[in-house]
């Protein structure tokens, strides 16, 4: 049996781009997509990224010390996306602190070779420890998104 691929994006230079397509459930009655899919598809975007750098959270999470949490979002709604569309997720860490990492996300709406801004948003996440307390996020891990920030210098 031959499994398909799974979802997890891909990164080109310092951005991560992430593949979805609107299906019904994402829309409401009007086949306009719900807007707080929108956060689901960035959530999305960020974990696999986090995967294509090599950043386990579940092992992180399991072993107690700590994981990620989104402690700030500005999220603008440029133009619906509607049932059938193919959406592309961007998403860039466009700062690297000690405990947080701010990370901007563009949804463009796909169609041949057109690109059309929908929604985009700036947000703040945050490392915390299992009691809710902001942490350092480990070395490895800061290094790994140095590395995907660094992409877009050369």
């Amino acid at each position: 049996m031959t499994l398909p691929s799974f979802p997890d994006g891909t990164l080109d230079g310092d951005r991560h781009l992430y593949a979805v397509r609107v299906y019904y459930e994402d829309t409401d009655l009007s086949g306009i997509t719900y807007h707080a899919n929108y956060l689901r598809w960035f959530e999305r975007a960020r974990s696999d990224l986090l995967r294509l750098l090599g950043i386990d959270q579940r092992a992180a999470i399991e072993a107690g010390g700590g994981a990620y949490a989104v402690s700030e979002i500005n999220l603008k709604y440029l133009r619906p996306a509607r049932l059938d569309d193919d959406v592309l997720i961007e998403t860039r860490c466009t700062e690297m602190r000690a405990a947080s990492c701010r990370m901007h996300h563009l949804a463009f709406r796909l169609a041949g070779e057109e690109r059309e801004l929908l929604a985009e948003a700036h947000l703040r996440v945050g490392f915390v420890s299992p009691e809710g307390r902001p942490k350092r996020q480990p070395k490895e891990w800061r290094a790994a998104f140095a590395r995907f920030v660094g992409q877009g210098d050369s």
